[in-house]
């Protein structure tokens, strides 16, 4: 009986996200595949060090207890550009952290982007900043995971997610209205077009799968009064009044309703982000990224005009 993922939130991950491969990376770099596959041999029984999403990935995972190792909510499968051999340390690493990953695909030297349609993934991680663009070109979710200042408390089993709203979750339609005609014109076009949705951008479908979980924790509540949500989903935008009524309306057309909203009107983000504390935050600009990288775990987004311009 095959595997059905059709009704699983499934994310794909590199092991440059989960990991941190600084080491091995280094060794490829300057000394080629050879003295890589030496150095990873030589150390495949020594575990990787968390890398930035892990915290991410293995809250993600653990709301799996809420069904059962049968059913599952969640789905994360290694895409590796390793080839089998050179990722077993990775999937060894894997078991020592104890995280329920063990579906792997490995594609020695490739992108494995191109998998993910077949898998349904929702959302693909990655340092490899080309195999990201490349993704994002082609049509699928996926995000930049940049080197982040983070600290990650584990008595802390919440998870909480942040996202930017432009060129992120909706379409890059009005920020490129923003480029063209500046904030006048931005703000009267939103305001036009106020119950009018936007349309998806690159993260919607993984919203909205998040979103799913949520809707399952207020029905396990129901006969597990004792149970506190996991899950906090926070849009950091910044539009402000009156841009935020068409944001909220578009969420609304989706089903989604998300816990907390920042409509900061060009307030540094990284201020509110160091106090939310999100385990990951999702942004399509780079410049509201790197500033945010100085205080949480951020993943750039490269979607857009505004990216293919830089």
């Amino acid at each position: 009986m095959t595997y059905d993922l059709s009704n699983k939130l499934v994310i794909g991950v590199a092991s440059s996200a989960v990991f941190d491969l600084s080491d091995s990376d280094q060794v490829f770099k300057q000394q080629g595949e050879e003295a890589y596959r030496r150095f990873q041999e030589k150390h495949l029984n020594d575990p990787l060090k968390p890398g930035i999403a892990f915290p991410f990935v293995s809250r993600l995972l653990s709301l799996n207890d809420l069904t059962g190792p049968d059913s599952p909510l969640v789905e994360v499968i290694l895409l590796s550009r390793n080839d089998p051999d050179t990722g077993l340390r990775v999937m060894k690493s894997i078991e020592h952290h104890k995280i329920a990953i063990s579906r792997a695909i490995f594609t020695q030297g490739l992108s494995p982007y191109q998998y993910i349609p077949a898998l349904n993934i929702s959302l693909f991680l990655s340092a490899n900043q080309l195999d990201v663009q490349s993704a994002i070109k082609a049509g699928y979710p996926a995000g930049h995971v940049l080197d982040s200042v983070f600290n990650d408390d584990e008595s802390d089993i919440a998870l909480r997610i942040a996202f930017d709203f432009d060129g992120v979750l909706a379409s890059g339609e009005s920020e490129a209205v923003y480029q063209k005609d500046g904030l006048s014109g931005f703000v009267n076009h939103e305001v036009k077009n106020a119950v009018l949705p936007h349309s998806p951008g690159p993260l919607k479908n993984f919203l909205v799968g998040v979103s799913k979980i949520q809707s399952f924790e207020e029905s396990h509540k129901k006969t597990h009064p004792d149970y506190l949500n996991r899950i906090r989903v926070s849009i950091v935008t910044a539009r402000n009044a009156p841009a935020h009524e068409r944001a909220l309306y578009t969420l609304k057309s989706w089903g989604v309703m998300v816990n907390d909203a920042f409509f900061l009107g060009g307030i540094d983000k990284a201020s509110v982000l160091s106090v939310l504390k999100p385990h990951i935050f999702f942004d399509d600009q780079v410049g509201h990224v790197n500033s945010a990288r100085e205080v949480v775990p951020s993943v750039h987004v490269p979607f857009g005009e505004i990216n293919e311009r830089s």
